[in-house]
């Protein structure tokens, strides 16, 4: 039985490296956000403007540990999971949690691309969005640090990227 949690910031990859992390190893792959939303029919967006934060975070909290009790599975979380409630001692108790680190200066290139589809992004550019990014990032790195694998992701610019990610994690886990 195994039970990977992938963490980090949005933008890090987790999605990404998750489902070809799963693949190699043989193991389901959960997206927690995507998971949220199928049990809610409404999109993270949604459920925190509806609900605001502190519901969102009860909702996701009660999402991980469902999860987290399946087999043989690899948990691409969202990027505040971690730095709520206890989560982050939960999934360090409950499996192996890998945290993607990529810098703020990469992070901010990576979200600038699709910061439409990220409404707490919106409305930031530029210096705006790298002052966001990195003081976030600062608040959520004490958590994030204390994941069992520390990995930096910095470079995944291409599919083969993705995959050498992938394969050093591989033998990593």
């Amino acid at each position: 039985m195994r039970r990977i949690f992938l963490i980090g910031y949005m933008g890090a990859g987790k999605t990404t490296i998750g489902k070809d992390l799963s693949k190699r190893l043989g193991l389901s792959f959960i997206d927690l956000d995507c998971y949220i939303e199928g049990r809610y029919l409404k999109t993270v967006g949604q459920l925190f403007a509806e609900k605001g934060e502190d519901t969102f975070r009860k909702i996701e909290r009660n999402m991980l540990q469902e999860v987290s009790m399946f087999e043989d599975v690899l948990i691409s979380t969202g990027g505040g999971t971690p730095c709520f409630f206890e989560n982050m001692e939960f999934m360090n108790r409950n499996g192996k949690t890998v945290y993607l680190r990529v810098s703020v200066d990469e992070l901010v290139k990576r979200l600038e691309l699709c910061k439409h589809t990220r409404p707490i992004l919106k409305g930031h550019s530029g210096k705006e969005l790298k002052d966001f990014v990195a003081e976030s990032l600062s608040k959520r790195s004490p958590f994030y640090e204390q994941a069992s694998v520390v990995f930096d992701a910095e470079v995944m610019l291409t599919d083969s990227d993705v995959q050498t990610i992938s394969a050093a994690l591989e033998k990593i886990l």
